[in-house]
């Protein structure tokens, strides 16, 4: 297909510049296509079509459709043709056939593409072709456009209801549209109505908003949504609300909310890309009975003169707020008034002035309720009224009609003037705290005509006495008594007309002269006459009397204190609760001191003012606080309140110290508030006394008392711990002292330091008796852990060892104070030196040497108390007695004798013996120590006197922690039995044991020799010289002479061996 296309292209190509050099006037084919790009919803259908132009006429031209994918550009992919039933490929063979791609044939020039679900693969380039019919080609064959594909993100979400309504009422409803297109469309939103008894039947529009934000509706709403009643808003972004007003039967049905998504394409046109409607809302819509009827009730139908009457006309239909009505009062067929539907009432004539009055109310009490109230009933008012209601009804045409109904006739009688008033007094109580407020109802039953009240006050001790209070005139004026003139203008008398019959009477902040009886006497006035000249007449005069007596606050006045802690540990705290008795009102107030006495102060007598009291806090008759001179601890500590009844007075002391323990009480004043606003004191109690104690708290220290044992070697590191186990506070801080007691009969125990509780050191005596400063070390692990280190212990520190723990706690002042005092355990510490080990190698063993030979004797250590440990070595030899040496005698007959020794600290003959043989360089003697634990002694020159049987004597030494060397142990040697064999003198023996005449035989020959022979040398050197000429002529050689090469070699010397002579080895 490319190659015949591109074989095509090229025909195209030749022909056409043919086309134009011969044929200019000739027509040319054109194939156009729809204009692109073309955005379409996956899912919905779409058409493409394709016209062919320029063709000869007459023959119908047939449509081939493909399409090229924009990954793979070049490659052909057949659709759909209207000349081969098989030209689709098979990607689309199966669509083809099941019609859901086919091509739609408008005329012989014209066809359509259409793809009824187009899917997201079916996005690409469109090309529509055209084979050529003329047998000529000029022109165009085929013609491209591009399909884009985006997802269907449109969504019309409204939720699925039934909703019942009655006609005249109003619908909202609200439907959510959405869509998330990356592309620039436009939404259209309408609500539509279909007939719930026809299915098929189209449904019926009733608003719509276009794509271009223009409101429109269907035929028969146009009116209503001219008129306002027919409404679409946008709410939201995504919001849209329909309200019908006055909903008719014809709305009743089916609604729905339908969205389609619009994109503009190339060619300028709308394309609406999906639709979708949102779930049905069932509406059903009953109509309403324009029916009405009318009913006129009244409580009773006979009056006296005088009395009110009230008449209500209701109205019963259907949606009267809806609806139009006037109410009409007719009385014996004279007018009263029209209420019209705007509820502004127009009087009949004579009733004008009768309304003016205040005698006549017209009120529209309700939309179905119409009053007509006539406060004074006269003789002339007795008769029939009726209630004619019309209703007024606009028709569909525009035009209104009256609908009137009327009720049946209501006859009023109405009776002669005649007083029949009953007079009742109500008092609020009949005793009455001073103080508080005296109140008095004086209710008149039954009155027809105006009232009027005068308060009366008789003394109860004097019943002549009878005083005017206040009156009220029988239109409502107050007047108040001279005698109460002033209190009332202080607001202390209040008289007021509660209503038409209710009349009160309040004295506020009453006194005991107000005791007695009081008297209400009402007196009902008539008019007679007629407007404008009426009088007032007196019908009648009734009263009623009430008796109140007074209770004086003092009778009753009664202050008590009381607490529930009268015992208290530091930091605790305490209430204290004065209480008051009786309550009493704001207008007689209590004043309540708060005082307090110092334990250990002595009042000197019992008037509190001249004792030992000052005064902490008092609450003012005002409700104020005012501190006193006397504060207690630091004062912030310090909380007080009072109930709202002010009867209880506490008073709350927070971590109470020994500041706060003494003797409280309170005294009460009371007060009253004269009218004038002036204060007098009514009376003064005072309080029993309250005794608060403040302990110190119960001690819970508890010291870790195990008793143990322990052994330490000199110069170790001793622990002992002091552990607290518990304490009374965490705020707790301990004071550490460590005691030792030395011996079982000791007469005290030593203190060896004490760590105060702010962590300084204090060293006892005893530690500087024993110079233990440097070594002893206290420590504080933790708050409940002290440990006591004894360094490089000795063995004088053995003794028996404990801590005395005292616990100190901060007292609500701040000062500190010792609560109490506990012992730990005792701890047997024994220091010991290092167990002895020494050990000495014992073998015996004999030893033979020649005389002038060395004697060599060894000595092994191969045990030892301590890796410290150093030796002090010294050889003895014994020897039988005899009559030279008549020295210190040995064991068994024998004679002890030192050979050599050196000290523990390195220096010859500081062992624990003298040698005899004196240090020097002519000694004998030659001492070596191979390792730490090996010593070996060499006697050079053997003699006959050095026989004899030799041992070591060994001291072990170490350093005591005070840097004092001491003996551990001691130790010998096993023995080593010498014998010295003497020798025949020889030459050879004698010439080597005589150092001079060594030196005279083997040394002094060579030198002498040696100058000889120079001498020779020289003496015929200087001879050969003198005859040089005449052998230098004769060309003899000269004689050289070489000197003879002399070594020697002793025969009889040993080795030179490397001596160490005492005091050379540190």
């Amino acid at each position: 297909m490319p190659l015949r296309r591109a074989f095509h292209h090229f025909e195209l190509t030749f022909l056409l510049t043919l086309r134009w050099l011969l044929f200019l006037n000739t027509e040319v084919q054109v194939v156009t296509v729809q204009s692109g790009p073309l955005v379409r919803t996956e899912g919905s259908h779409v058409t493409i079509w394709c016209n062919v132009t320029g063709y000869k006429e007459g023959v119908e031209q047939d449509f081939e459709w493909s399409m090229y994918l924009p990954s793979i550009p070049d490659q052909e992919i057949r659709i759909v043709s209207t000349a081969q039933s098989n030209y689709a490929y098979a990607v689309y063979a199966q669509r083809v056939n099941s019609n859901e791609i086919y091509v739609e044939r408008l005329s012989i020039d014209s066809a359509v593409l259409h793809i009824t679900k187009v899917q997201a693969k079916d996005q690409g380039l469109f090309e529509c072709y055209t084979p050529n019919t003329d047998g000529r080609y000029l022109g165009s064959y085929s013609a491209r456009t591009n399909l884009t594909v985006i997802a269907d993100s449109l969504t019309v979400t409204a939720p699925a209801q039934t909703l019942s309504k009655v006609e005249g009422d109003t619908l909202q409803l609200t439907c959510e549209v959405s869509r998330t297109t990356m592309q620039h469309t436009h939404l259209s939103v309408g609500w539509y109505l279909r007939s719930p008894e026809d299915a098929a039947a189209a449904p019926q529009e009733l608003v719509t908003l276009s794509r271009d934000f223009v409101l429109r509706s269907g035929g028969p709403y146009r009116q209503r949504m001219a008129a306002g009643d027919l409404r679409l808003d946008k709410t939201s972004a995504t919001s849209y609300r329909l309200t019908i007003h006055k909903l008719q039967p014809v709305d009743q049905g089916l609604l729905y909310c339908q969205a389609a998504e619009w994109i503009q394409d190339a060619d300028g046109s709308w394309f609406a890309m999906t639709r979708k409607q949102s779930e049905k809302t069932q509406l059903r819509i009953q109509p309403t009975d324009r029916d009405f009827s009318i009913q006129v009730s009244t409580e009773r139908r006979s009056f006296t003169a005088g009395e009110p009457l009230e008449l209500r006309c209701t109205i019963e239909a259907q949606n009267v707020p809806e609806r139009f009505f006037s109410v009409s009062w007719v009385f014996s067929s004279s007018p009263v008034a029209v209420v019209g539907p705007s509820a502004v009432p127009v009087l009949g004539p004579e009733y004008v002035a009768r309304e003016a009055a205040g005698q006549m109310t017209i009120r529209k009490e309700s939309n179905n309720v119409h009053l007509l109230k006539l406060q004074r009933l006269r003789s002339g008012d007795a008769g029939k009224y009726i209630c004619r209601v019309t209703e007024r009804e606009k028709t569909p045409t525009g035009d209104f009609i009256d609908r009137s109904k009327r009720s049946r006739n209501v006859q009023i009688t109405v009776q002669p003037f005649k007083s029949n008033i009953t007079v009742t007094l109500a008092s609020n109580a009949s005793e009455v705290l001073e103080g508080n407020a005296i109140q008095l109802i004086c209710s008149v039953q039954s009155a027809t005509g105006p009232v009027s009240v005068v308060w009366q006050w008789t003394d109860k001790d004097a019943a002549e006495m009878t005083q005017e209070v206040a009156s009220v005139d029988r239109d409502g004026t107050v007047r108040h008594s001279p005698f109460y003139r002033e209190r009332s203008s202080y607001g202390e008398i209040r008289v007021e007309k509660l209503q038409m019959d209710t009349f009160s009477l309040s004295l506020y902040n009453s006194l005991p002269g107000d005791e007695g009886e009081y008297q209400c006497v009402a007196t009902e006035w008539h008019q007679n006459g007629t407007e404008p000249e009426l009088s007032w007449a007196k019908m009648e005069e009734k009263s009623a009397s009430k008796t109140v007596t007074i209770k004086t606050v003092e009778s009753s006045f009664m202050v008590s204190a009381s607490s529930r802690t009268p015992s208290i540990t530091f930091g605790d705290s305490f209430d204290l609760l004065c209480l008051v008795k009786p309550r009493h009102n704001a207008r007689v107030p209590t004043s309540v001191t708060w005082r307090f006495m110092p334990a250990g102060t002595e009042a000197e007598d019992d008037d509190d003012e001249q004792g030992g009291f000052k005064d902490l806090v008092t609450f003012t008759r005002e409700g104020t606080l005012q501190w006193g001179e006397q504060l207690l601890g630091l004062g912030t500590r310090t909380t007080v309140d009072r109930s709202h009844s002010n009867t209880n007075f506490r008073l709350s002391v927070t971590r109470a110290g020994r500041r706060e323990a003494g003797k409280y009480q309170c005294t009460a004043i009371l007060w009253r508030k004269n009218y004038d606003n002036s204060w007098s004191r009514v009376a003064n109690r005072t309080s029993n006394l309250l005794g608060i104690s403040v302990l110190q708290p119960e001690s819970k220290l508890k010291v870790q008392k195990n008793n143990q044992s322990r052994k330490y070697l000199e110069d170790s590191r001793v622990r002992i711990n002091c552990s607290i186990t518990s304490q009374t506070s965490p705020d707790s801080q301990h004071a550490v002292l460590w005691y030792v007691r030395r011996a079982a009969g000791s007469e005290a125990d030593e203190l060896l330091l004490r760590i105060e509780r702010s962590g300084a050191f204090e060293y006892g005596a005893y530690a500087d008796e024993e110079r233990l400063r440097r070594r002893v070390q206290a420590e504080r692990l933790s708050p409940r852990l002290y440990v006591l280190t004894l360094n490089r212990a000795e063995s004088s520190d053995s003794g028996t060892y404990y801590c005395l723990v005292e616990e100190w706690l901060s007292d609500p002042d701040g000062a500190w104070y010792r609560l109490s005092r506990e012992s730990s355990g005792f701890t047997q510490v024994l220091v010991r030196q290092p167990e002895v080990r020494l050990q000495v190698e014992e073998t015996e063993s004999n030893v033979t040497v020649e005389e002038s030979s060395s004697i060599r004797l060894g000595c092994s250590i191969p045990s030892q108390s301590s890796k410290d440990s150093r030796f002090s070595v010294s050889w003895y030899v014994e020897r039988p007695e005899d009559e030279e040496n008549e020295d210190q005698p040995g064991e068994e007959g024998r004679e002890r004798e030192c050979v050599f020794s050196i000290g523990h600290d390195a220096v010859f003959g500081n062992g624990n013996c003298s040698p005899r043989e004196e240090a020097g360089p002519s000694s004998r003697l030659q001492f070596d120590r191979t390792t730490s634990d090996q010593y070996s002694l060499t006697i050079q020159g053997a003699r006959p006197t050095d026989a004899g049987r030799y041992y070591c004597h060994v001291e072990e030494w170490l350093l005591n922690p005070r840097n004092a060397w001491y003996r551990l142990a001691t130790n010998n040697s096993g023995f080593i039995y010498v014998s010295v064999l003497q020798r025949v003198s020889t030459v050879h023996s004698v010439v080597c044991a005589n150092e001079s005449l060594f030196y005279f035989v083997f040394f002094y020959p060579f030198p002498i020799f040696g100058i000889l022979l120079i001498a020779v040398l020289l003496v015929r050197y200087k001879s050969r010289n003198n005859g040089k000429s005449q052998e230098g002529k004769n060309g003899a050689p000269l004689l050289w002479i070489k000197e003879p090469h002399l070594s020697y070699s002793p025969t009889c010397l040993d080795p030179p061996a490397l001596s160490l002579h005492p005091g050379s080895v540190d």
